[in-house]
């Protein structure tokens, strides 16, 4: 069965976090958190923020990630940043299952009782909250904002690079 739209699961609803009480939660496909040089200060400090309130999938988190760490291995090499994944995925989020196919009419209930069933994670994420942080030094100040636009194009809402002090 096919994946429904991302764009179903947008939206901001009340958070559903309570594992303990679900069953067959799919786990999250975040490998990573941290990356890059994780002892060496770097004076210059970037966050890609938000823009407006959205839920964003733990696959988009990831594909994000891979997006931007990939092109900081290329252009700056692993001891030259520190990039950090600052949201985390606790929001469950559920599917109601239709069956298709030849009688399926008969074995589908519709919408009645469509609570649904746990497909996946998102992170509930609010206007002006930093998603990923990054840390280079000076001289690579535009691989790092490119990185992170790059980072920013996986998410389902515009968002904003901000220079820190």
């Amino acid at each position: 069965m096919a994946r429904k739209p991302a764009s179903m699961y947008r939206r901001i609803e009340r958070p559903y976090t309570r594992r303990s009480y679900m069953g067959g939660v799919p786990g999250s496909k975040v490998v990573h958190y941290d990356m890059g040089n994780l002892q060496q200060e770097f004076p210059v400090k970037m966050s890609l923020i938000v823009m407006e309130p959205c839920q964003v999938r733990h696959t988009a988190l990831e594909a994000a990630r891979v997006a931007a760490n990939r092109y900081l291995l290329k252009a700056i090499g692993r001891n030259d940043f520190h990039l950090k994944l600052r949201v985390y995925p606790h929001h469950v989020i559920r599917e109601n299952k239709q069956a298709t196919g030849a009688g399926a009419d008969r074995v589908s209930s519709g919408m009645r009782r469509a609570f649904g069933k746990p497909v996946g994670t998102a992170a509930q994420v609010q206007p002006g909250q930093k998603v990923f942080s990054l840390s280079v030094n000076p001289e690579q100040l535009e691989v790092g904002k490119t990185a992170l636009r790059r980072a920013g194009h996986k998410l389902p809402t515009p968002i904003q690079i901000v220079m820190e002090s």
